[in-house]
């Protein structure tokens, strides 16, 4: 019997210091923490655009990280460009931008930043008809090359777009002759 006693009471104990350290205010975000998330949520996977996009959704659990949650989508150049939703793959890439910025660690993640970008921008064309699909993909190239190489997609001309329009309108009359 005492040792069943002993068990209960250890199991009691150790149930009581969950308890507390669950009570008690949590330890500040260290910047190697801070590094890790940010990594983790900019990468050029779906699973990590899926779990920044949920972060996005639900901040509480995320706020001690201090993250910035600024946008302006895609700048000056449209956010949904013929209609193609390309706003929530630029707040990403702002997201990234400006909390790698923060961090002065910006330089060395900007090209993984650029391609998680373009990667996002792919994704968003896949789930268009077959049919308009090349126009997506040409002005998700077009935004690409504008951050990667001005670091904004500012850049983008209007007769990027209005090539990537013509190519939609002739793709959308030869599907209905």
């Amino acid at each position: 019997m005492p040792r069943r006693l002993a068990t209960l009471f250890a199991s009691g104990a150790l149930a009581l210091l969950a308890t507390l350290a669950i009570a008690s205010p949590a330890a500040a975000v260290t910047p190697a923490q801070k590094l890790s998330v940010l990594s983790s949520w900019t990468q050029t996977s779906a699973s990590s655009y899926n779990s920044w996009n949920s972060a996005r959704v639900n901040r509480a659990p995320w706020a001690e990280y201090n993250f910035t949650w600024s946008t302006d989508y895609c700048s000056s150049s449209p956010d949904n460009p013929l209609g193609f939703t390309f706003s929530l793959s630029c707040y990403r890439h702002d997201f990234g931008y400006r909390n790698y910025k923060a961090v002065s660690q910006f330089p060395a993640n900007k090209p993984r930043l650029d391609s998680a970008f373009y990667a996002d921008l792919k994704r968003v064309c896949t789930t268009y008809n077959t049919v308009v699909r090349p126009a997506c993909y040409s002005l998700a190239w077009t935004y690409y090359q504008a951050v990667k190489t001005f670091g904004s997609v500012a850049a983008v001309q209007q007769a990027d777009i209005d090539r990537a329009a013509q190519m939609k309108a002739e793709a959308e009359a030869a599907a209905r002759a």
